[in-house]
This record gives C-alpha cells, sequence and structure tokens, in this order.
C-alpha cells in the first residue's frame, strides 16, 4: 500500500475516533456499513459514503466493513 493511501486511512481513522468516539482502527466506511446494518444514526452515511467512492468501487463501505472483520488491512505478519 502506497504512503499517500496509508495516510488518507490514518485520517480516516482518526476523525472517526474523534467525532465519532469510535475504534482507533476502524474506518468510517466500515462504522458506516456497521451502523446501517444495526439501525443505528451513523447509518445515514453509508449511502452518502458508496455514492463519493462508487467511480473507484462499488459497495465500498460493505467491502470495507467486511476488510475489517477478515483483518485484511493488517501487515501479513499480524494477520495470522
Amino acid at each position: 500500500m502506497n504512503y499517500i493511501l496509508r495516510v488518507l486511512i490514518a485520517l480516516d481513522q482518526l476523525i472517526n475516533v474523534v467525532i465519532c468516539n469510535g475504534e482507533p482502527d476502524e474506518t468510517m466506511s466500515s462504522v458506516a456499513y456497521r451502523m446501517e446494518q444495526q439501525g443505528r444514526f451513523w447509518g445515514f452515511m453509508r449511502p452518502v459514503i458508496d455514492l463519493l467512492f462508487r467511480p473507484f468501487q462499488k459497495d465500498h463501505c460493505r467491502l470495507a466493513y467486511e476488510s475489517e472483520k477478515l483483518k485484511l488491512q493488517l501487515s501479513p505478519e499480524f494477520q495470522k
């Protein structure tokens, strides 16, 4: 993963912690999907985030959530 992408993900995770009082390793996309599935307030952001990412990835929030669950965002040495 390149440097700029890692910085953007880190900023995303920081915003999640500061604004949503979320977990430090979870992105806003993952949170939005999870909250929508639970019928909670922040779920309203899932369609907005998916629309922003649509040119790059379909179902971005669901895929971000699944990546978090499977720990795919971790370095290979930590995935074991």
